[in-house]
């Protein structure tokens, strides 16, 4: 249950380096972004979710770098364990369903946050919810709520059932043009991708990432026409073995990779 109250919405409170991101929608210059504009049919009994798009970092904007963006600056991701049902071993933002106590999204997305990572909420403050996205094979129509993490506090892996890893990825990595690409599943799906910290970051979370960053005022230039199968560079990640020495074999991990469609 929830009876923890949170702080009210704030654009305001954002340090001057994270602001641009709670005046302007995130965008698909692009045109490379699906997730972004994935909104639940009509006729859908879609379900409510929320997740914490946590970026910390000093408040003092960093005056030599692009968009000021300070050289500690972060954002809390976590991977899903292997054995969930849906969406196994995929690096999300922490997250979940609605709960029938909680007040709003906020609410949902810091309970989850807390539940997951053992982050001290007092520590968030909310500045913004983005517009709801629906992801298809779990039926929730999800609501980002962007914060920023004024007072951190220690995180972990809380519960192994649900986290295998919790971990602040800096924000320099996942903007350096090297690490960035586009990802192709089987099934079709084609979007954004990051390769950071040995993690593949895809789907969900690499759209709400990359619309952010596209408004963000720190993106660097990257070839967005550099499209990656998805099973090869998941093996590669995983495993540390080249593609050239990749056997066709990737049936495990398409079927792992279709939670994020």
């Amino acid at each position: 249950m929830s009876f923890h109250p949170h702080p009210p919405l704030n654009p305001d409170a954002a340090p001057e380096w994270l602001r641009a991101m709670t005046r302007t929608l995130p965008a698909d210059p692009n045109r490379v972004n699906p997730v972004l504009n994935r909104h639940s049919p009509e006729d859908a009994q879609a379900r409510p979710a929320a997740v914490l798009v946590l970026f910390g970092g000093s408040p003092e904007s960093d005056p030599l770098a692009v968009g000021g963006l300070p050289a500690d600056a972060d954002v809390l991701l976590t991977q899903r364990a292997s054995t969930m049902r849906q969406h196994s071993g995929q690096i999300a933002f922490p997250g979940g369903a609605a709960d029938p106590e909680d007040e709003s999204p906020v609410d949902t997305a810091l309970r989850e946050a807390e539940e997951e990572t053992g982050l001290v909420r007092d520590g968030v403050q909310p500045l913004a919810m983005l517009p709801e996205i629906f992801i298809p094979p779990s039926g929730f129509d999800v609501t980002p709520v962007l914060a920023y993490w004024r007072d951190p506090s220690p995180v972990r892996v809380v519960d192994a059932a649900e986290a295998e890893r919790v971990v602040r990825v800096p924000l320099r990595e996942l903007i350096d043009p090297d690490n960035r690409f586009q990802i192709r599943h089987r099934a079709g799906f084609q979007g954004p991708a990051f390769e950071v910290d040995g993690m593949l970051v895809w789907g969900f979370t690499a759209g709400v990432i990359a619309g952010l960053l596209a408004v963000s005022g720190w993106e660097i230039e990257w070839d967005h026409r550099d499209v990656r199968d998805l099973d090869v560079t998941l093996t590669r990640v995983e495993t540390g073995v080249e593609e050239s020495e990749l056997t066709s074999d990737f049936g495990h991990r398409a079927a792992r990779g279709l939670g994020e469609l």
